[in-house]
């Protein structure tokens, strides 16, 4: 393992029907102005918006509604949460969603004690903030496990760019599986996948040799794989929803990464995609990972050929480590088609090459988890994702 240092700033509340008290416990010390951030009607429609609203009204709160944050959230709605904090003196932001909803407020936070613009800060002077209005996430939709870092993913209409900004880690972040039930099935299994993602984007990172993090990586994958097919069998099966949850808050809360450069490039290439198609986030990964694996193979070989033995159970009498590894990437691919996502881009609809094109000339190219790609490489693997 790499040498690393590691202090973590978030109080996670982690329990079936832990929502209420751990929110009544974190507003005694928020101040009185409550920007309530949330996405579409399935927070009212639920009820869960109400709620939310009688606990904020019992602790003396007043309330500012920031609604209608998109499934990928854009430049222009964080400003426009930027400008609600400046205008109505906002002390705290409530995040209550998925990965969206999360992502927005971290760039808000920031943004409304700014005096520039935090995209040209970050990418042309390359100065990130360093002050930002207090927050806090109650998630609703597990996967991205946004809550447990300071990483926004942000769509720059402008620009044509669906890129990372760096904004504000929650002061707390709660979550209760019960609330995912208030998110469509498709939604809780596309986002247990980016979940999937997280740990193999992690996984595949360097070292490639044997090593902690990665062997506790290969005991979430494993645990996500059984929860996705339990969850699919019984929707009502809570253990699983909790699992999931869980799972995904270790995705993305620093531990899986500890002495390990990881590497995202299939998650930038399917950030481009859906700046250009506004694709739903864990679908297109799914339409893209097996295609990006299979051209990686050569690359990695001893790590592909682990993935499939440790993750996978891949029978390896008589095969070949090659054998071995794309035996690992077709359980994968029946993996995802088994939960009932996309195999494929033209599944989804995406068949426009040079959509394709373009989104491979602007993906953010990273060092590469096995080799560095080009554009050229990238409009190969979409081209395969097809």
């Amino acid at each position: 393992m790499n040498r690393f240092d590691y202090s973590y700033p978030i109080r996670v509340y982690f329990g079936q029907g832990c929502f209420e008290e751990s929110l009544r416990k974190e507003l005694k010390s928020t101040g009185k102005n409550i920007l309530l951030a949330y996405g579409g009607s399935s927070l009212k429609r639920t009820g869960l918006y109400d709620k939310i609203m009688s606990i904020l009204q019992d602790e003396g709160k007043r309330v500012i509604d920031f609604s209608g944050i998109m499934p990928n959230p854009t430049y222009a709605k964080t400003q426009e949460g930027a400008k609600l904090v400046k205008e109505h003196h906002i002390d705290f932001i409530l995040a209550v969603g998925g990965g969206s909803v999360s992502d927005c407020c971290k760039v808000v936070s920031a943004q409304a004690l700014l005096d520039e613009d935090i995209w040209e800060m970050e990418y042309t002077h390359h100065r990130y903030p360093n002050q930002f209005v207090p927050m806090g996430v109650i998630v609703t939709a597990s996967g991205t496990g946004s809550e447990q870092n300071n990483g926004a993913v942000i769509t720059n209409e402008e620009k044509q760019m669906k890129s990372p900004l760096w904004g504000s880690f929650a002061n707390f972040a709660i979550l209760d599986p019960d609330l995912t039930k208030t998110v469509p099935m498709k939604q809780v299994i596309s986002g247990a996948f980016d979940t999937l993602s997280h740990c193999m984007e992690t996984y595949f990172g360097k070292p490639s040799q044997n090593n902690v993090s990665d062997e506790i990586n290969e005991a979430i994958m494993r645990n996500v794989i059984r929860n996705m097919r339990a969850i699919k069998q019984n929707p009502e099966n809570d253990y699983a929803r909790g699992e999931l949850m869980w799972n995904s808050a270790m995705g993305e809360n620093g531990l899986l990464k500890l002495g390990k450069d990881t590497d995202f490039q299939c998650h930038m290439i399917e950030h481009q995609l859906g700046a250009y198609t506004d694709c739903n986030h864990g679908q297109g990964l799914a339409a893209i990972h097996p295609a990006f694996y299979r051209f990686l193979i050569p690359y990695n070989m001893e790590k592909f050929v682990r993935f499939a033995e440790e993750v996978w159970y891949i029978e390896t009498t008589n095969k070949t480590d090659e054998e071995i590894a794309l035996d690992g990437i077709d359980a994968l691919s029946d993996f995802i088609t088994e939960m009932g996502l996309p195999g494929s881009l033209s599944d989804m609809g995406i068949t426009d090459d040079e959509i394709l094109r373009k989104v491979a000339d602007t993906t953010i190219i990273t060092p590469g988890c096995a080799k560095q790609l080009t554009p050229d490489e990238i409009y190969t693997i979409l081209q395969e994702s097809k």
